[in-house]
């Protein structure tokens, strides 16, 4: 029961944060969450005078603080705990800016949700692997942001092989959903599907009709 209600938390955290980087996102400006799971070294880059907050009951505020320099960092209860955070010790995800570098490092044993500047898309890493991408100029994307998480949380971020720059590439991921691409999709449908060939082949005909 416990474990159950903890997801439960966990992918409404997700799913609050993915929302919220996906109005950023539109607005051609870019943010950082990362849900504290494990550690995650950073420091301050100036000194906090707002104090945490549940992020249910502050949404509005949480977007305000996102668009500032740093990660928001959010811990297993939905509270934030940091903001204007320096990821520590940033390991470079080649190709990209420090934000994606950051996302990529803080990813490590957490889960780190990213809005870009550069191409205005939505990113989301776990275990120091890029696993999801989500257009918000998608139609309706904000109502697709619910299945995200469901699959996010089917996929298990451990089978994915670690991609680089080129993982915008179509052809090193799948769309099951428009506007949602998956990283390291091999496994999930294996997973999913098991031997049933006919439904995997199924989705392979969808994918290539888009």
């Amino acid at each position: 029961m416990i474990e159950n209600k903890d997801k439960k938390k966990k992918k409404e955290i997700q799913k609050l944060l993915i929302d919220i980087a996906v109005k950023i996102a539109k607005q051609g400006k870019g943010c950082l969450f990362v849900i504290k799971e494990n550690g995650v070294k950073y420091d301050l880059l100036f000194e906090k005078d707002i104090k945490g907050f549940d992020i249910f009951k502050n949404e509005r505020r949480l977007e305000v603080l996102a668009l500032i320099d740093g990660a928001c960092i959010i811990d297993k209860k939905g509270n934030l705990i940091a903001y204007g955070a320096n990821i520590k010790n940033v390991k470079s995800f080649k190709g990209f800016g420090t934000r994606h570098s950051a996302a990529y490092t803080a990813s490590e044993g957490n889960t780190a949700i990213l809005a870009s500047e550069e191409d205005r898309k939505v990113k989301i890493f776990q275990k120091g692997k890029l696993i999801m991408q989500l257009d918000p100029y998608e139609k309706n994307i904000e109502y697709k942001t619910g299945e995200a998480v469901n699959i996010l949380e089917s996929i298990g971020a451990g089978t994915i092989t670690t991609i680089g720059a080129t993982v915008l590439a179509p052809a090193l991921g799948i769309s099951l959903l428009p506007g949602i691409i998956i990283f390291g999709i091999p496994y999930y449908l294996m997973k999913r599907y098991g031997s049933d060939l006919k439904g995997l082949l199924k989705i392979h005909k969808n994918i290539i009709k888009r």
